[in-house]
C-alpha cells in the first residue's frame, strides 16, 4: 500500500517594506525549504500604515520575482490588502503560517498600533491564521539579517507545529547583533512607551508653508520583563499580541462604579 503523501504546508510571507526591501528576501530564504513559499507584497513602501485597507481604487497584483523556488506577487495595496488578496485570489485558502518582515526598523512598544508589518500580520490572525511579524532595530537597506534569519527560521518551525485552534500572533524584533553575541529570546510584555512627537515647519521654494513628523522615543517603563528592555540586553525579545482591545479591568469598574 502506497503511504500518504503529506501536503506541504503553505507558507504566506508579506511586509510593509515594499517587496524590493532587503529583509522580506531574506525572510523567504530563511524558510523557503519549510514548505511552499509564497509572497503577496506592496509593491512601494508602505511603514506606518496600520490596518489600513484600500476601498475607494481598485487593487492590481502582478506576478514578480524575489528569490528562486518562492511565488511572488506584488500589490498595488497596503500590507493588509496583501494577505486579504493572497488568500482569496492566488491561495484560494488560508495558509498554515503568515510571517511578516523582516522590517528594517523598530517595532518595538507603542509602534505595534502604527506598523504595516504588525497589521498584515494581525490581519492574518483574524482569520485564525498562525502569524508573525519580525523587525530588526536597523533602518539600513545594508542591514546584517543573517541572525534574525537563524531566529526567524527557528520560530516559523514552531509556529508549523502549533495548534491551528490556538490564537497564535507573535511581535518579534532583533537587535543589531551577529548571532553569538545575542544572548538567547525574551518573551515580554509591550513596553509604556510612545514618541514625543512635534512637526517641524519648513517653507517650501514657493513660499508655501509644510510639516514634517519628528520626535523623540520616550520609555516610561523600568520593567526588565518588556519588549524595549530586552533589546536593549541583546536579547531577541517575543511579544504575544492580540487585536481584542477591550480593557476589562476598567470595563469591571465602569460597571461598578457608573450608575447610568
Amino acid at each position: 500500500m502506497l503511504s500518504e503523501i503529506k501536503e506541504q504546508p503553505i507558507i504566506l510571507i508579506t511586509n510593509d517594506d515594499s517587496i524590493a526591501a532587503p529583509g522580506i528576501k531574506a525572510l523567504a530564504e530563511a524558510v523557503k525549504d519549510l514548505g511552499r513559499v509564497v509572497v503577496v507584497a506592496p509593491d512601494k513602501p508602505q511603514s506606518g500604515m496600520g490596518h489600513a485597507i484600500t476601498i475607494g481604487y481598485p487593487l492590481r497584483l502582478h506576478e514578480s520575482f524575489l528569490i528562486d523556488g518562492v511565488e511572488a506577487y506584488t500589490c498595488s495595496g497596503t500590507p493588509v490588502d496583501c494577505v486579504k488578496l493572497a488568500v482569496d485570489k492566488i491561495l484560494h485558502r488560508k495558509p498554515d503560517i503568515c510571517l511578516s518582515g523582516i522590517n528594517h526598523g523598530a517595532n518595538h512598544s507603542i509602534n505595534v498600533i502604527y506598523s504595516g508589518t504588525m497589521s498584515a500580520a494581525m490581519e492574518a490572525a483574524i482569520e485564525r491564521i498562525p502569524s508573525a511579524g519580525f523587525s530588526i532595530l536597523d533602518y539600513s537597506m545594508e542591514a546584517d539579517f543573517s541572525a534574525a534569519k537563524v531566529y526567524a527560521r527557528k520560530i516559523a518551525e514552531f509556529m508549523l507545529k502549533a495548534d491551528p485552534k490556538q490564537h497564535l500572533l507573535l511581535n518579534i524584533n532583533f537587535p543589531i547583533l551577529p548571532e553569538g553575541l545575542i544572548k538567547g529570546v525574551k518573551f515580554c510584555r509591550q513596553a509604556n512607551a510612545k514618541y514625543e512627537e512635534r512637526f517641524l515647519e519648513r517653507e517650501d521654494p514657493h513660499k508655501k508653508t509644510y510639516y514634517w513628523l519628528t520626535g523623540d522615543f520616550i520609555n516610561f517603563d523600568e520593567g526588565e520583563d518588556t519588549d524595549v528592555w530586552a533589546l536593549a540586553n541583546d536579547y531577541v525579545s517575543i511579544v504575544p499580541v492580540q487585536f481584542d482591545l477591550t480593557d476589562y479591568k476598567l470595563k469591571k469598574e465602569l460597571e461598578n462604579n457608573w450608575n447610568l
